[in-house]
């Protein structure tokens, strides 16, 4: 759905004068503004037409002609950022998308919640251990997990480190894609060590087999390759509750005429801050990407 936002009653930062749930408290408010600064003059994470590919597919998939997977962590942490994990998550995905690609015979449109969940919301803002009484963890992109006063600062830079987390996994993600990866005349590449203890094991096999025959058999006859089966779009996700985060990353394009937000290409709305008149919906109200909303 394309929204284009042709009143001037909001922009990137019109969020901050509503009620905003789930956000950290900054003791220093001008050191979160210069991090802001600094994040929105770097480059996009996602390009505003690898958006609309997706709001494209997203839409063939609302007509019945594909089939929406998303998968991933709850939350993500800096750490887990490292060539293994994220390999595994993608085999993972790419696993359950040739299961049913096999079963629906239809187009999967493959959505990582991946690059970009880092903050998590919380039920309060205060967690108290032993009668002391310290700010909640707000995930990797806000503060520290480890309980001590000085960890549980929220750290503006925090945004900044999040933000190369994200670049990092979803560049190593392309880069795996445009190295033929994904390709569906090799799922052999995807296998994981647990699956083949797994009771499914030799059903899974059997597709893979029975898709790898199957691709064999259209290349002989047609004589070429079928360049389709080579690689797999894979889309990033993440819930869009820090606000500040969303905000340095939103771009309008003159060419389009809308505004995108380029941290992700498919934001969400969590069920803490669905709020109608909250920040969160105002935020999102503005931005072009299409967007997910969790519904308890």
């Amino acid at each position: 759905m394309s929204r284009t936002i042709a009143t001037t009653n909001w922009h990137p930062a019109s969020w901050q004068g509503k009620p905003a749930a789930q956000q950290a408290s900054y003791p220093n408010p001008a050191e979160l503004d210069r991090a802001v600064a600094e994040l929105s003059r770097l480059p996009p994470i996602v390009t505003s037409w690898e958006v609309d590919s997706l709001r494209e597919q997203i839409a063939r998939a609302q007509r019945g002609e594909a089939f929406v997977l998303q998968g991933g962590d709850c939350a993500e942490t800096f750490d887990e950022c490292t060539s293994e994990n994220i390999v595994a998550k993608l085999k993972i995905l790419l696993q359950m998308s040739l299961v049913m690609l096999y079963g629906l015979k239809k187009p999967v449109v493959r959505i990582g919640r991946m690059a970009g969940q880092y903050a998590k919301p919380r039920s309060a803002d205060t967690e108290t251990r032993d009668g002391t009484a310290l700010p909640s963890f707000r995930g990797d992109l806000v503060n520290r997990s480890p309980f001590t006063a000085e960890d549980r600062i929220p750290d503006p830079t925090m945004i900044l480190r999040g933000y190369e987390r994200a670049a990092l996994t979803l560049n190593f993600v392309r880069s795996l894609i445009d190295g033929g990866f994904a390709d569906l005349h090799h799922p052999e590449y995807w296998d994981l060590n647990w699956v083949g203890h797994s009771p499914m094991a030799d059903e899974y096999h059997a597709i893979v087999a029975s898709i790898s025959d199957s691709l064999d058999f259209l290349e002989t006859i047609a004589g070429q390759p079928v360049h389709k089966t080579r690689r797999a779009d894979i889309y990033a996700a993440h819930e869009g509750l820090h606000l500040h985060y969303e905000q340095a990353q939103t771009r309008y394009l003159d060419r389009r005429e809308r505004w995108y937000n380029l941290t992700t290409h498919f934001p969400w709305i969590g069920m803490r801050t669905a709020q109608l008149d909250g920040a969160h919906i105002e935020y999102f109200r503005g931005i072009a990407n299409p967007v997910g909303i969790k519904v308890g």
